[in-house]
């Protein structure tokens, strides 16, 4: 490890818990929890300039950093307030007087029955259009087409029914229909019980009870139930609300056979703990924990629903608590699965160091405020933004290790790991290798930025036998070339730079330190100044080009584009005219040559 590494990691690497961050998060969870005492004195923070529901989309608007909790600390913190009721919407009340009319218009005696995540949700005082409906007499397709039937009673339009077959073999045990009511998406599927063989893994899935559904859900928070019919909350395991207004994450059953059952439960109740800053029960964390359950859900699991659990987490509140109880648990490696013969040989206690790195990322991004991922144009992109920048924090450690493919071919780990071990989307993988490209010479930048040791070497790359850089534009110009190859990530890319640069002794303070967090945010700050100069637009096509310089294409044209570029960031008041007559000597100048 080298000695920068050592320096900030090393008292991350220390720890042996996970290290929750307590930070809140306005539009998510409001009022919880708490305000605790900072570790990072409130000068570090909010001097973006910016107002602060500019920041609420990037996830740092009013959260503070704080240090790690004793355990008696963490069971006073988790109380929480949990409503008597279900208070619902207009669009609610009206789609279920729907569903209502459908069981009654065609005597179904069908008990409509809200499950999951959207019953605890409204608990907690949240909105949520998550909403699954469990019916108790008749499969979610029959419903649908009766759902259909009385539309076209009423002459309206009737829906597509979209279905989802079961497959037992990836631990999907329920067929779900699917249908857009009055604009909002529902999902309909019927309360389950499910037998085993004696000698099998596979389930024997059967209409159930409402109480043996909710004993077959994957935790005690998400197995509670809203009765449309009687209007009131069902809690069947009996401890769902209690688990909630204690901040418990407990399977229902035992855990290892619920873990086994379906292995992506094991996931599902991290990303939960770490969503709601809830607590995992030593029992399901033994559970995650054993090697079969870890087996399991690495060959029985499909790789794109691992993906999208660990994306949710990615796109959270709460990233690093995710990400640190993988950790803890063992999972890194069965999550993020490397290929074959890296090389790099990937470095031992890989997982402590990706997540260290992604830690000490969520200090400094703290510390500087929304303005690094303010590279998206609306929340949307921010929040983009925001997740694809804790992917490139998480994988730095290993941005310099390849691999050879079927065909020989070079290929950073971090692309297998986002587009084969997560089946994430090509672009993902594409930008987080492209940040970690870019932020290598952003290093040279800040540097630049810092002294001018080496700027008379910087200028000679630049310079060339056609255009000479001023001195006093060499810095603009080099930011200007970085800046344009990673464009609207460019934020990003300084950011991980000023994550991992300068190299620190091994004595030196970690990143979390707030005298080493505002040094280096100084940096971030001082090289975001540049923003703009990789906008412009250049002053001539290559039509305009190939005129000037006489000749039919090639790649000439592209030399000149790129050295055009570097005269418009070195000149910029220059004019067209000017950059023509520039060209037309240097054109003048090629051809005695």
């Amino acid at each position: 490890m080298s000695l920068r590494l050592r320096g900030l990691l090393l008292p991350l690497l220390r720890r042996r818990s996970c290290s929750p961050l307590l930070l809140r998060r306005r539009r998510l969870l409001r009022g919880w929890p708490p305000p605790l005492v900072s570790a990072i004195p409130s000068r570090a923070f909010g001097s973006s300039g910016l107002p602060a529901r500019a920041c609420a989309s990037s996830g740092f608007s009013g959260m503070a950093a704080v240090s790690p909790p004793t355990p008696q600390q963490q069971q006073q913190r988790c109380v929480v307030e949990v409503r008597e009721g279900v208070e619902l919407t207009e669009k609610e009340e009206r789609i279920f007087r729907r569903l209502l009319d459908v069981v009654r218009h065609f005597g179904l005696g069908t008990q409509l029955r809200v499950a999951g995540g959207w019953v605890r949700d409204k608990l907690l005082g949240k909105d949520s259009t998550d909403i699954d409906i469990a019916l108790d007499n008749m499969t979610g397709q029959n419903f649908c087409e009766k759902v259909n039937e009385y539309s076209e009673l009423l002459g309206e339009e009737q829906k597509g029914i979209g279905v989802i077959q079961c497959n037992p073999d990836q631990s999907k045990h329920l067929e779900t229909a699917r249908m857009l009511i009055f604009d909002i998406w529902i999902d309909f599927v019927n309360l389950r019980s499910e037998k085993y063989a004696e000698n099998s893994r596979i389930p024997t899935v059967e209409i159930g009870t409402a109480k043996e559904d909710a004993f077959r859900r994957d935790l005690t928070i998400n197995s509670l139930f809203f009765n449309i019919n009687t209007n009131t909350v069902e809690d069947l395991t009996g401890r769902g609300i209690e688990d909630l207004k204690k901040g418990l994450i407990v399977t229902p059953l035992p855990a290892k056979a619920t873990f086994l059952d379906d292995p992506l439960r094991v996931l599902r109740a991290i990303r939960f703990a770490a969503r709601f800053n809830f607590t995992l029960t030593e029992d399901l964390k033994d559970a995650a924990s054993d090697e079969k359950v870890k087996s399991e859900l690495g060959s029985k699991i499909s790789k794109e629903r691992i993906g999208h659990e660990v994306d949710l987490m990615m796109s959270d509140k709460h990233p690093v608590n995710a990400m640190c109880y993988i950790r803890d648990l063992g999972l890194f490696y069965v999550v993020f699965a490397f290929p074959e013969k890296p090389d790099p040989p990937v470095p031992d206690k890989c997982d402590r160091l990706c997540v260290s790195h992604i830690e000490v990322a969520w200090n400094l991004a703290h510390s500087i405020g929304c303005s690094v991922f303010s590279g998206g144009s609306d929340s949307k992109s921010q929040d983009e933004h925001r997740r694809l920048c804790f992917y490139s924090a998480l994988f730095t450690p290993v941005r310099n290790t390849i691999y050879l493919d079927k065909k020989s071919k070079k290929i950073p780990v971090t692309n297998y790991i986002i587009r084969d071990s997560l089946k994430l989307k090509a672009s993902d993988a594409d930008t987080v290798v492209n940040v970690h490209a870019a932020s290598e010479k952003f290093a040279e930048l800040i540097n630049l930025l810092e002294s001018n040791e080496n700027l008379t070497t910087v200028k000679e790359k630049l310079d060339d036998e056609y255009l000479e850089i001023p001195t006093d534009s060499v810095k603009r110009v080099l930011a200007g070339l970085i800046l344009r190859e990673i464009k609207d990530f460019w934020r990003v890319a300084l950011f991980i730079c000023t994550l991992t640069y300068p190299e620190v002794s091994s004595g030196g303070d970690s990143l979390g330190q707030p005298d080493e967090l505002h040094q280096r945010k100084e940096k971030y700050t001082r090289a975001e100044q540049l923003d703009g100069v990789w906008k412009m637009k250049p002053l001539l096509d290559g039509k305009a080009i190939m005129g000037i310089m006489q000749v039919k294409g090639g790649p000439l044209i592209g030399k000149w584009q790129q050295r055009l570029l570097k005269w418009q960031l070195a000149y910029p008041r220059g004019t067209t005219e000017e950059c023509i007559e520039w060209m037309k000597q240097s054109q003048s100048k090629r051809q005695k040559v």
